[in-house]
């Protein structure tokens, strides 16, 4: 029904824990969750949620189990965390960032495909061992499938246009989105592609949304 414009950012997504749990790299908390089956517990913003996604997939790509512990919202996933009555939970770094400065969160790895540019020195979960395990949360321009040509290609150039602006890229920036050129048909390209991995990981983890 959509066609794909152009991404407006890449908001990068941190794996969160609390810090007195004492782990060191995210292996830790993976060595820790495999020598006791079914004890790990990781909350979500709700069931189907890219958080619940995200964490299924890394569940997945790492081999261990798990318990999903969903809410209507992320505070209250967040919460949880800094509680310490759930192991971990994605959010996104803007979210998580003023918890992190407290000492309440600490972040062992970005979901992302690339590193965030805000935590330059936080590897990714795939760089941290756990390949096929990227995914990206993005924000996006879309119109309807049967917008004519030439007026996508306008809103792209004039979007990427805005992008470059010092002000736009500013206000991005304090929001935690990193840039993601792409054009309209490697956009297109990302959201098929995505829709087919959500639903094998919705498939694998036996994901069911009443």
């Amino acid at each position: 029904d959509l066609s794909a414009i152009i991404p407006l950012g890449n908001m990068p997504v941190v794996i969160v824990f609390n810090p007195k749990k004492g782990y060191q790299k995210l292996s830790d908390f993976v060595s820790w969750a495999k020598a006791n089956p079914g004890k790990a517990i990781y909350s979500s913003a709700g069931a189907g949620n890219s958080s619940h996604l995200n964490g299924e997939l890394f569940r997945l790509a790492a081999g261990f189990e798990a318990v999903h512990l969903p809410f209507k919202g992320a505070p209250e996933a967040m919460t949880e965390v800094v509680a310490g009555r759930a192991d971990f939970y994605f959010s996104p770094l803007v979210n998580a960032l003023p918890l992190m400065k407290d000492g309440q969160l600490q972040a062992l790895a970005v979901s992302n495909s690339t590193r965030a540019s805000a935590l330059p020195d936080l590897p990714t979960i795939t760089q941290s061992g756990y390949p096929n395990s990227e995914y990206n949360f993005w924000a996006g321009v879309f119109v309807p499938v049967k917008t004519p040509a030439a007026i996508k290609e306008k809103l792209h150039a004039e979007i990427t246009k805005a992008l470059s602006a010092p002000s736009v890229r500013e206000k991005l920036k304090n929001l935690g989105a990193d840039p993601f050129p792409l054009s309209p048909a490697e956009f297109d390209a990302l959201v098929k592609k995505e829709i087919e991995t959500n639903a094998k990981i919705a498939k694998a983890a036996n994901i069911r949304v009443e």
